[in-house]
């Protein structure tokens, strides 16, 4: 069997038995390739029955301390590598140490020890709750339980003297397998030490998959078969391909590895700014976070920033940062990017970025109740105060930043926003997440001056698919033709307008899938300033009809499979 063969099965008959090499398929996330043995995270924390006799009335106050103390070192570690990392990293980082100071669990636990338990039952028991609340709740609120029980683990590991859980530091380069990976594991990973990341759960949108494109790891998810791999097999992981294979013959593997390091060594020769064979210019942008994210994506050649999200400076807060504080932040990435375009999107809090000062608590349906911009319906002054930081950082630095909303429904919201972003003298756009932004664009846009899609919320919506469900990460997949023929429709709206349409959406770092958004019409896409080199040397070669051949392809295909087949023949063509 080829090593670029993907098929489903286990890890029976290798090419250590001398029989054929087993190739695990999945679905591609980071392109590269990488060779190595196989490592695991740290085995489970052991975690206490419930069977153990009741904590004397007068030691429970002594078992809260203690089980405070414990939270709170767990909280400050990973508050300390948030402060030690930037982009999605830290974000994550920073949700999550917020998530083992959060007052609904900490009282959860008190409560328990209040009852007679001890501070390691209590700490299961109320993660148990909250995790089956997370899972009953559904959609983005989903993907939370995956940070409760890692908090969860942590925190009875610090109270019992375990090792604290997550991913060990191997002595050579190695290939991380898992069934899933916590956030905090995957954004706190040493890419020197481990080379390329295979999950059995997540899907292309998964905080894991995320993570592993800001880190620039070949990334493969959703792979059948992953669980009987050992430790210390030899895997060779093909993130183009969407492959694991096995106890790889030593001979290919090395040859596949060699040619991606040459695809590399090209790519790092890339300078922008970005443009088909036959010149015509498509800006490439970088997703940015912070000021270091934003010198990093500069420096990675980028061409301005096309999503500058803004949560970093809320989260883990228990009140809203000040003008001055945001607009400090904000003019870190605009000085970054000197007469360049910036483009950043107001808070996009709630459903899986909770806030305690601003989203209400308890929501059926978070992932489909306040956030983004109908935070300001609860509190107008939260918009309004961070518009303001806006403009302080723009007059400062002489920037005129773009400025778009997120979770944007109707027209009437559009207008109203840019009616507010004009009064600043800055640019006014939305994000097109919700369906019915990208059936009505004309009408959008006769109010706005750009659009950006945002394509991993618009594909759960559009495919009433949880996009964090490992599950539905099929539905999910940025090759939806349906999510395709959406950012068409969008994207012509914009040529009719004069306007333009960008992508700001994790499709947008595949290169493969960056010719077909370019032959839809897309104006400019922003990826993780680890995909620009990448996005942007594919797109020099290939010319613009061929984009638009591809586009068409990748449209009139039935699946993800067969579209991304059809786009790989064209482009090879």
């Amino acid at each position: 069997m080829s090593i670029t063969s993907p098929v489903r099965g286990t890890t029976s008959g290798n090419t250590a038995d001398g029989g054929t090499p087993v190739v695990l398929a999945g679905t591609p996330v980071v392109p590269g390739v990488a060779l190595g043995p196989v490592i695991r995270p740290a085995g489970a924390v052991q975690l206490p029955g419930d069977d153990e006799s009741p904590v004397a009335e007068d030691a429970r106050p002594a078992e809260k301390a203690r089980f405070a103390a414990a939270a709170e070192l767990v909280a400050g570690r990973l508050a300390d590598r948030a402060a030690a990392t930037t982009g999605v990293s830290a974000a994550v980082l920073a949700t999550t140490a917020g998530l083992a100071r959060d007052r609904g669990l900490l009282s959860a636990v008190e409560q328990r020890i209040d009852a007679g338990a001890s501070a390691p039952v209590a700490t299961v028991a109320a993660a148990t709750q909250f995790a089956d609340l997370f899972t009953s709740l559904g959609g983005l609120m989903a993907e939370r339980v995956t940070d409760v029980l890692d908090i969860r683990d942590r925190v009875v590991a610090e109270l019992t003297g375990q090792r604290e859980p997550g991913v060990p530091n191997p002595d050579v380069p190695s290939v991380l397998l898992a069934d899933d990976l916590a956030p905090a594991d995957t954004a706190g990973l040493d890419p020197t030490l481990v080379v390329a990341l295979a999950t059995r759960l997540g899907g292309s949108t998964s905080h894991t998959a995320i993570i592993a494109r800001q880190l620039g790891l070949p990334c493969v998810v959703g792979v059948g078969g992953l669980d009987d791999v050992p430790v210390g097999a030899t895997v060779l992981v093909d993130g183009e391909q969407g492959t694991v294979t096995v106890d790889p013959d030593p001979a290919r593997a090395q040859a596949r590895v060699a040619e991606a390091a040459e695809v590399a060594a090209a790519l790092a020769t890339y300078r922008g700014p970005a443009r088909t064979r036959d010149g015509h210019a498509v800006a490439v942008l970088a997703n940015v976070q912070d000021g270091a994210g934003a010198q990093a994506a500069a420096a990675a050649h980028a061409e301005g920033v096309g999503l500058l999200r803004t949560e970093l400076a809320f989260l883990g807060r228990a009140e809203e940062p000040t003008v001055d504080e945001q607009a400090q932040g904000y003019a870190a990435v605009f000085e970054a990017f000197p007469g360049q375009k910036v483009v950043l999107r107001t808070l996009d809090a709630g459903s899986d970025k909770p806030l305690a000062f601003a989203t209400p608590p308890d929501e059926a349906n978070p992932a489909l109740g306040v956030r983004g911009l109908r935070i300001a319906r609860r509190d107008p002054g939260l918009l309004t105060r961070q518009l303001d930081a806006v403009a302080q950082a723009a007059r400062a630095t002489g920037s005129t930043p773009w400025v778009m909303a997120p979770m944007v429904a109707t027209v009437a919201e559009a207008a109203d926003f840019a009616a507010a972003v004009r009064e600043r003298g800055l640019v006014p756009g939305v994000m097109v997440e919700v369906p019915s932004v990208a059936v009505l664009a004309d009408r959008f846009l006769e109010h706005l001056d750009f659009l950006s899609i945002g394509t991993n919320d618009l594909s759960q919506y559009t495919l009433a698919a949880d996009r964090l469900s490992a599950d539905l990460a099929d539905l999910t997949d940025p090759w939806q033709p349906a999510l395709l023929a959406l950012v068409a429709a969008t994207a012509a709206a914009g040529q009719r307008a004069g306007k333009p349409v960008g992508v700001c959406g994790e499709a947008a770092a595949d290169p493969a899938l960056a010719c077909v958004l370019v032959g839809l019409g897309i104006t400019s896409l922003s990826c993780a300033a680890s995909s620009v080199s990448g996005v942007g040397a594919k797109l020099a070669t290939v010319d613009l009809a061929t984009c638009r051949r591809a586009a068409e392809v990748a449209l009139a295909a039935a699946d993800p499979a067969e579209a991304r087949e059809a786009v790989r023949a064209v482009l090879a063509g």
